[in-house]
């Protein structure tokens, strides 16, 4: 059975440790039955579990912090001129949020007490969640790049309920991909340890669905969005450079006005960073789960840690997107200001131009009024 720690695909936490346990546990019963059969590293509080509630409460805390002020912040320009782009950055930190207080928390808490000690019913509820953000924030990534290439190339086709039908199908979806994850895990005790219960898949569906489930999973939460993304942006950069090509003629003036407009490189450079932030941050780790599908056996050699931490990287993304928002707005309001700075002394320099004008002028108007007078 597939086996990585703190997946949000692979279906197990400790399912395949369970099975050579208990193979294990059998043969040294069979052959030294007096022999104290002591519990596998993977099911004590070990190093990697130190490093999980370490690395989760800082990125927790990181992730609140920028997630939370980038909500308000989007909040409050909506009340003023809403637009499809904030709307969907909105919906993009409720799911980083998700993320932050429902996987985090859990991870924190599973890695204190190793075992599952809450029941089954919030076994099921909690696995749920446990891909409902990370669905949500790949689905939402997929609406803004789909909603940029419509807002660049073909601008007058894209309506204003389009963009509120795509945040709504990236929710039935998330949630559907999710349901599974709550028929799937249940409460399970150990066969040999009866004293440790662990929420797993075990015994739930077979080898070949359990394969399939997971390169569903896999398929649903990268590969798919991945290629949307990148045809969108793809098609847009395509075009672009197609729109360059055309040398001193009206269209290609007409054409960079339209397509290289400055709001518009704005948000399109600040949303593809998103998006190359979510790739760089999730490929380590769907590259060591693509391992573990094609060479299972040689996957688990890896160092556990390593395989920790590639899940732990990649939980970072929801730091990230706040951060990359925040510099592309810093930037924005600080080119916002010098503009507005650069008017207001243009506009109190020709203040004080016109005010000299009138008064050179009504000086040159009151002489002639006195040498006529006398």
């Amino acid at each position: 059975m597939l086996e990585m720690p703190n997946p949000p695909l692979i279906l197990d936490k400790e399912s395949s440790i369970m099975d050579s346990d208990l193979l294990m546990s059998t043969t040294m019963m069979t052959t030294t039955p007096t022999i104290n059969i002591s519990m596998p590293e993977d099911m004590v509080f070990n190093a990697g579990h130190q490093l999980s509630i370490i690395v989760y409460s800082i990125l927790m805390f990181i992730s609140a912090f920028g997630n939370i002020t980038v909500l308000v912040l989007l909040i409050k320009r909506r009340l003023r001129s809403p637009s499809r782009l904030d709307i969907m950055l909105t919906h993009l930190a409720i799911a980083d949020l998700m993320v932050t207080f429902l996987l985090m928390p859990l991870e924190i808490g599973w890695a204190i007490t190793v075992q599952w000690t809450a029941g089954d019913a919030m076994c099921r509820i909690m696995m749920f969640f446990r891909t409902f953000g990370l669905y949500l924030s790949s689905f939402i990534l997929v609406c803004i790049s789909v909603d940029r290439f419509y807002a660049v190339l073909r601008p007058l086709s894209m309506k204003e309920y389009r963009g509120k039908i795509m945040i709504a199908i990236a929710w039935i979806l998330s949630a559907l991909c999710s349901a599974p994850q709550s028929v799937i895990f249940h409460v399970d005790t150990h066969p040999i340890f009866s004293n440790f219960t662990q929420c797993v898949s075990f015994n739930v569906l077979s080898t070949s669905g359990e394969f399939a489930y997971n390169i569903l999973c896999l398929l649903m939460m990268y590969a798919v969005p991945l290629l949307i993304i990148v045809f969108s942006y793809g098609s847009i950069y395509y075009e672009i450079f197609q729109k360059s090509r055309i040398k001193n003629s009206d269209r290609f003036r007409r054409s960079s006005i339209n397509v290289l407009g400055r709001a518009k490189r704005r948000t399109l450079r600040m949303t593809i960073t998103i998006v190359i932030v979510f790739i760089v941050c999730w490929t380590p780790y769907y590259v060591m789960v693509v391992w573990f599908f094609m060479d299972p056996e040689e996957a688990k050699k890896a160092d556990i840690l390593l395989q920790k931490s590639l899940y732990l990287f990649a939980c970072t993304n929801s730091c990230m997107n706040p951060i990359v928002y925040g510099v592309f707005n810093l930037k924005r309001n600080k080119t916002d200001r010098n503009t507005f700075s650069f008017n207001t002394h243009y506009s109190d320099s020709k203040r004080k131009r016109t005010q000299n004008s009138r008064m050179e002028n009504f000086s040159r108007e009151s002489s002639k009024t006195i040498c006529i007078n006398i």
